[in-house]
C-alpha cells in the first residue's frame, strides 16, 4: 500500500469544482482511494460563517459563562450559538461541547474550524459528508472517503476520521470468518474508512501544510463481507447514554 499527498493544489474558495482539482495534479487509478478533508469540501460547498451571523440565546451566553470562568477567560456565547445551531443535539455543554451533528457524527464543538479560513470567522463541516464523497466519487472515478480530525476518549492527541465516503463500505465484517485456530470470529468489525483517514493525515498533516487530499494506492477491501454501519444508534451506544444521563445530573 503507497499513501501520498497531493500536491498543488490552490486555496479553495466556495463553488470551486474540488473534483476537477484534484484531476488536475494527480492520475487517478478506479481503485485509489481519494482522502479529501472536510475543510475543502465545506470551502466549496460555502459553509463558512462569521460570528456576527449568530445571536446568541439563553443556553449559548450560560455555556460561555461557565466554560469561561473555568478556563480564566472570555468566550464568546456567538461561537456557543454556532455550535448549538450547527447540532442535532448537545450530549454535555461543560467543560466541552460534545454535539452530535445532523449526519450521526459526535464531536466537540460540531467539528466547527476556525484557522484556516482567509475570509471568515468559522468553518461549518459539510452538510452531507456522505453525499459530498458520493458526488466527488462519481466525477474522480476513483473511491472517496472525506475525513476530519477528531479526539479521542481515554487517550490524548487527535487522528484521522470519516465523516462520508463512496465506492467502498465504512467496514470490513470478519464476523463468521476463522482465526488461525479455527476459533470463529463473532463481534470483530473493522472501520477501514476511520483507518484510510487515520493513514491519510499521516501525509496531509496539520497547520499550514496545504495539502487536504492524499491518494491511498494498491490497497483492497479483501473477501468479506462489508458494511455501512459507522455511527452507532443511540440506543446501541452505553457511553452516549451514560453521558446523557451524567448531564441530566449534573
Amino acid at each position: 500500500m503507497d499513501v501520498f499527498a497531493v500536491e498543488g493544489l490552490p486555496e479553495v474558495q466556495p463553488g470551486d469544482d474540488v473534483a476537477a482539482l484534484v484531476d488536475e495534479q494527480v492520475d487517478l487509478r478506479p481503485d485509489d482511494v481519494v482522502c479529501v478533508a472536510s475543510t475543502i469540501v465545506s470551502k466549496a460547498e460555502g459553509r463558512q460563517a462569521d460570528l456576527d451571523d449568530y445571536e446568541a440565546g439563553e443556553r449559548a451566553r450560560s455555556i460561555a459563562e461557565r466554560v469561561g470562568a473555568a478556563a480564566d477567560e472570555e468566550k464568546d456565547p456567538r461561537f456557543a450559538q454556532a455550535v448549538i445551531d450547527a447540532s442535532e443535539e448537545l450530549l454535555i455543554d461543560f467543560p466541552i461541547m460534545l454535539a452530535v451533528t445532523p449526519f450521526g457524527h459526535i464531536t466537540v464543538n460540531a467539528g466547527i474550524d476556525r484557522s484556516n479560513i482567509p475570509d471568515a470567522d468559522l468553518l461549518l463541516l459539510p452538510e452531507d459528508p456522505g453525499a459530498s464523497a458520493q458526488a466527488l466519487h462519481d466525477r474522480l472515478d476513483a473511491r472517496v472517503v472525506v475525513t476530519d480530525t477528531s479526539g479521542r476518549p481515554f487517550r490524548y492527541g487527535q487522528r484521522g476520521v470519516a465523516l462520508g465516503w463512496a465506492g467502498l463500505p465504512a467496514a470490513r465484517d470478519w464476523r463468521g470468518e476463522h482465526d488461525r485456530e479455527g476459533k470463529e470470529l463473532t463481534a470483530t468489525v473493522q472501520a477501514v474508512v476511520d483507518e484510510l483517514a487515520a493513514a491519510a493525515n499521516l501525509v496531509t498533516g496539520e497547520g499550514d501544510g496545504g495539502t487536504p487530499v492524499a491518494v491511498v494506492r494498491d490497497w483492497e477491501f479483501g473477501a468479506h463481507e462489508g458494511s455501512d454501519d459507522l455511527f452507532r444508534k443511540p440506543e446501541d451506544d452505553i457511553v452516549r447514554r451514560a453521558l446523557t444521563a451524567w448531564e441530566d445530573t449534573a
